[in-house]
């Protein structure tokens, strides 16, 4: 069903209001979240995503709802491994607690840019070229097996072509200077760290779009729901991430639970034109994944050497 343009500008001036609401009001000031503060911004993101699905469901009928709801629990369980490289990232660049907010909020823009050509670009390749869905199901299968081989994600930040070329081409500052981006030293604009963090970050978004997105379209071929299901994830990826970089080792099995997702999801891309998987059995299947390796991960402690 074809979503008319006001529901794509009506959902961006949703999304830039709270965003500036966000940093203009309640961030104005730099400083850490705290793990309380975190935890009740993620459940108003989480509260707006299922009250936006109220409205998929009214206005576009259940299966919407359904593929909504799917796509937003996939890409919000995909991110945990962006939470444990963003951790990785500002810990390497010794980012101060109060200034990874602001990277983070930038960050999202950019991620709004990204989400929207991907996947649009890949509604309409799998529009015309209709083959390419067997070469997503079989891409997402062999991250899914790759993701159970290798474990954690590993990231080197020095190693990163955006540190490369960025500290090639543009000048940087050998310090952090506050909140900025940029600074002016001697009539030449300097960038700082903290810009560079912010490309190797949106680069990252990149790389986990690359895995995210194909699965959402194995759901989907509706360009609104995938995109709109993607960016509360995002969104609320943000406020998550200080409640649960912290402990996000300590779902070690959430890694088995998020490769044999990607499998399932690549199987059912490569026989959906013999059998097609009811999206409601997908959201189960999912949610039960995901759910049981949590709470094994808490059940189970750690063993310490």
């Amino acid at each position: 069903m074809s979503v008319n343009l006001s529901a794509w500008i009506g959902f961006h001036v949703f999304v830039f209001i709270m965003l500036a609401l966000d940093l203009g009001v309640f961030h104005k000031k730099d400083k850490a979240i705290s793990v309380k503060e975190s935890l009740y911004w993620t459940l108003a993101w989480v509260a707006m995503a299922m009250i936006f699905n109220l409205g998929v469901y009214k206005y576009m009928g259940q299966t919407e709802a359904y593929e909504f709801l799917t796509c937003y629990i996939l890409e919000k369980s995909l991110s945990v491994d962006n939470i444990f490289v963003m951790t990785i990232i500002f810990g390497y660049f010794k980012v101060l607690p109060k200034y990874q907010h602001r990277v983070l909020f930038w960050g999202i823009l950019g991620a709004l840019v990204m989400r929207i050509l991907f996947i649009v670009g890949g509604v309409s390749l799998i529009e015309k070229f209709h083959f390419i869905l067997y070469f997503f199901g079989a891409f997402l299968i062999y991250t899914g097996i790759k993701m159970l081989l290798s474990g954690e994600a590993e990231v080197d930040p020095e190693n990163d072509l955006v540190y490369k070329y960025s500290k090639k081409f543009f000048k940087m500052t050998p310090e952090f200077h506050g909140h900025h981006f940029f600074v002016m030293i001697d009539g030449i604009r300097h960038m700082t760290p903290l810009f560079l963090v912010l490309l190797i970050i949106e680069s990252t978004d990149v790389i986990f779009a690359l895995d995210s997105i194909p699965a959402t379209l194995s759901v989907t071929k509706n360009s609104f729901v995938a995109y709109t299901s993607n960016i509360f994830a995002i969104l609320g990826l943000r406020s998550l991430y200080f409640a649960f970089a912290g402990v996000v080792n300590l779902f070690r099995y959430l890694t088995y639970a998020l490769s044999a997702v990607l499998v399932f999801i690549g199987v059912k891309m490569l026989i959906e034109h013999w059998y097609v998987i009811p999206t409601s059995t997908s959201l189960l299947i999912v949610i039960g994944t995901i759910g049981v390796s949590v709470l094994v991960s808490i059940l189970i402690p750690e063993k310490k050497d």
